[in-house]
Protein backbone atom coordinates (compact mmCIF):
# COMPACT_ATOMS: atom_id res chain seq x y z
CA UNK A 1 0.00 0.00 0.00
CA UNK A 2 1.56 3.26 -1.10
CA UNK A 3 0.65 6.63 0.25
CA UNK A 4 0.32 9.44 -2.21
CA UNK A 5 1.52 12.78 -1.05
CA UNK A 6 -0.42 15.77 -2.35
CA UNK A 7 1.65 17.96 -4.65
CA UNK A 8 2.89 21.20 -3.10
CA UNK A 9 4.22 24.32 -4.62
CA UNK A 10 7.97 24.57 -4.48
CA UNK A 11 9.17 26.86 -1.69
CA UNK A 12 10.47 29.36 -4.26
CA UNK A 13 6.99 29.81 -5.74
CA UNK A 14 5.50 30.74 -2.36
CA UNK A 15 8.13 33.32 -1.45
CA UNK A 16 7.74 37.02 -1.93
CA UNK A 17 10.24 38.36 -4.49
CA UNK A 18 13.46 39.35 -2.80
CA UNK A 19 13.39 42.92 -4.08
CA UNK A 20 10.24 43.67 -2.05
CA UNK A 21 12.19 43.62 1.25
CA UNK A 22 14.17 46.47 2.77
CA UNK A 23 17.63 45.17 3.58
CA UNK A 24 19.96 48.14 4.02
CA UNK A 25 20.37 49.98 7.30
CA UNK A 26 20.51 53.29 5.43
CA UNK A 27 17.05 52.63 3.95
CA UNK A 28 15.59 51.96 7.41
CA UNK A 29 17.19 55.15 8.75
CA UNK A 30 15.83 57.22 5.84
CA UNK A 31 12.30 55.97 6.48
CA UNK A 32 12.58 56.74 10.20
CA UNK A 33 13.93 60.27 9.52
CA UNK A 34 11.75 61.34 6.60
CA UNK A 35 8.72 59.10 6.91
CA UNK A 36 5.38 59.20 8.65
CA UNK A 37 4.37 57.02 11.59
CA UNK A 38 0.96 55.44 12.12
CA UNK A 39 -0.40 52.88 14.60
CA UNK A 40 -2.81 49.98 14.48
CA UNK A 41 -3.79 47.55 17.25
CA UNK A 42 -1.22 44.90 16.25
CA UNK A 43 1.56 47.11 14.89
CA UNK A 44 3.04 50.50 14.30
CA UNK A 45 4.33 51.32 10.85
CA UNK A 46 6.53 53.90 9.21
CA UNK A 47 6.49 54.79 5.53
CA UNK A 48 8.27 57.16 3.17
CA UNK A 49 7.94 57.70 -0.55
CA UNK A 50 11.06 56.70 -2.47
CA UNK A 51 12.71 59.46 -4.47
CA UNK A 52 13.03 58.80 -8.23
CA UNK A 53 16.83 59.06 -8.11
CA UNK A 54 17.26 56.65 -5.20
CA UNK A 55 19.82 53.84 -5.23
CA UNK A 56 17.09 51.22 -5.44
CA UNK A 57 16.16 50.04 -8.90
CA UNK A 58 13.07 48.20 -7.64
CA UNK A 59 9.68 49.56 -8.61
CA UNK A 60 6.79 49.33 -6.21
CA UNK A 61 6.79 48.99 -2.45
CA UNK A 62 9.54 47.60 -0.26
CA UNK A 63 8.78 46.33 3.25
CA UNK A 64 11.00 45.94 6.30
CA UNK A 65 10.21 44.19 9.58
CA UNK A 66 11.64 44.82 13.01
CA UNK A 67 11.38 42.50 15.98
CA UNK A 68 13.35 43.67 18.99
CA UNK A 69 14.08 41.71 22.12
CA UNK A 70 11.16 43.38 23.87
CA UNK A 71 8.90 41.05 21.83
CA UNK A 72 10.28 37.94 23.50
CA UNK A 73 12.94 35.30 22.99
CA UNK A 74 14.32 34.33 19.59
CA UNK A 75 11.66 31.68 18.99
CA UNK A 76 8.86 34.16 19.64
CA UNK A 77 10.47 36.90 17.54
CA UNK A 78 10.98 34.51 14.62
CA UNK A 79 7.37 33.35 14.85
CA UNK A 80 6.18 36.96 14.81
CA UNK A 81 8.34 37.68 11.74
CA UNK A 82 7.09 34.56 9.91
CA UNK A 83 3.47 35.53 10.54
CA UNK A 84 4.08 39.13 9.43
CA UNK A 85 5.98 38.06 6.28
CA UNK A 86 3.12 35.77 5.27
CA UNK A 87 0.55 38.54 5.83
CA UNK A 88 2.68 40.91 3.73
CA UNK A 89 2.97 38.28 0.99
CA UNK A 90 -0.81 37.84 0.88
CA UNK A 91 -1.67 41.55 1.00
CA UNK A 92 1.16 43.09 -1.06
CA UNK A 93 -1.24 43.87 -3.91
CA UNK A 94 -2.96 46.49 -1.72
CA UNK A 95 0.10 48.75 -1.98
CA UNK A 96 1.36 49.75 -5.42
CA UNK A 97 3.24 53.02 -4.85
CA UNK A 98 7.05 53.17 -4.76
CA UNK A 99 7.20 53.48 -1.01
CA UNK A 100 9.40 52.03 1.72
CA UNK A 101 7.51 50.61 4.69
CA UNK A 102 8.74 49.40 8.09
CA UNK A 103 6.37 47.30 10.19
CA UNK A 104 6.85 47.22 13.97
CA UNK A 105 4.70 44.35 15.28
CA UNK A 106 3.51 44.32 18.88
CA UNK A 107 3.75 41.26 21.11
CA UNK A 108 0.01 40.69 20.68
CA UNK A 109 0.77 39.33 17.18
CA UNK A 110 1.76 36.06 18.87
CA UNK A 111 -1.74 35.42 20.23
CA UNK A 112 -3.75 37.14 17.49
CA UNK A 113 -5.70 35.23 14.89
CA UNK A 114 -3.87 35.24 11.56
CA UNK A 115 -6.91 36.79 9.89
CA UNK A 116 -6.57 39.79 12.24
CA UNK A 117 -2.90 40.17 11.29
CA UNK A 118 -3.88 40.10 7.63
CA UNK A 119 -6.60 42.71 8.23
CA UNK A 120 -4.15 45.04 10.00
CA UNK A 121 -1.53 44.69 7.25
CA UNK A 122 -4.16 45.29 4.57
CA UNK A 123 -5.50 48.29 6.48
CA UNK A 124 -2.00 49.74 6.86
CA UNK A 125 -1.31 49.30 3.14
CA UNK A 126 -4.66 50.88 2.17
CA UNK A 127 -4.08 53.85 4.50
CA UNK A 128 -0.60 54.40 3.06
CA UNK A 129 -1.89 54.19 -0.51
CA UNK A 130 -4.65 56.73 0.21
CA UNK A 131 -2.28 59.08 2.05
CA UNK A 132 0.23 58.97 -0.81
CA UNK A 133 -2.52 59.64 -3.38
CA UNK A 134 -3.76 62.61 -1.35
CA UNK A 135 -0.29 64.09 -0.96
CA UNK A 136 0.36 63.64 -4.70
CA UNK A 137 -2.95 65.38 -5.51
CA UNK A 138 -2.14 68.26 -3.17
CA UNK A 139 1.36 68.52 -4.59
CA UNK A 140 0.02 68.48 -8.14
CA UNK A 141 -2.48 71.29 -7.46
CA UNK A 142 0.12 73.53 -5.86
CA UNK A 143 2.30 73.57 -8.96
Amino acid sequence: MTMSVPPQLPAVARKVPRDIWLRKHADYQRVYRKGKRQSLPLMAYFYALREPGSSSTAEGPRVGLTAGKVLGNAVQRNRIKRRMREAVRRKQSYLTASVDVILHPRKTVLEAEFSQIERDVAQAFRKMQMSLRESAAVGGKAE
